[in-house]
């Protein structure tokens, strides 16, 4: 479904900025509202409902915590460093290379977990106001 991943990318880049996140969700909300039919936007809540439908402990903590989830992944990228060189083991020095591999695709899925919740929750805040005109 492209248009989903047109409005990830759109939560994502919203992510970058430092703000609260109510000036997040206005903010995607106009851009929203502009390029993306009422009928579409259902059809975009509705695939994210049934991708959250699927989250465990595990993605919820990195969608809330996405640093802390990763963190012990560049301890052991630092400590293979460390210790590759230190020590002139070649093993540690794979064990930094995939530590931080592993860090940093945490810390990408947790981004991307985080802007669907935004996502979501702006598409829901849309239909609340079509619902209630008055606000």
């Amino acid at each position: 479904m492209a248009q989903l991943e047109r409005l990830l990318k759109m939560a994502e880049d919203e992510l970058t900025e430092y703000s609260t996140d109510a000036r997040k969700m206005e903010k995607l909300r106009r851009k929203i509202g502009l390029s993306v039919s009422a009928a579409e936007q259902r059809q975009v809540k509705e695939a994210l409902l049934a991708t959250k439908q699927s989250s465990n402990m595990v993605t919820q903590i990195v969608e809330e915590q996405r640093q802390a989830a990763a963190l012990p992944f560049w301890g052991i990228a630092g400590l293979g460093l460390l210790f590759g060189i230190s020590l002139n083991q070649p093993i540690c020095l794979l064990a930094a290379i995939v530590g931080t591999v592993l860090a940093f695709r945490i810390q990408k899925w947790g981004w991307q977990l985080q802007a669907s919740r935004l996502l979501l929750q702006t598409l829901e805040d849309i239909e609340a106001r079509i619902a209630q005109p008055n606000k």
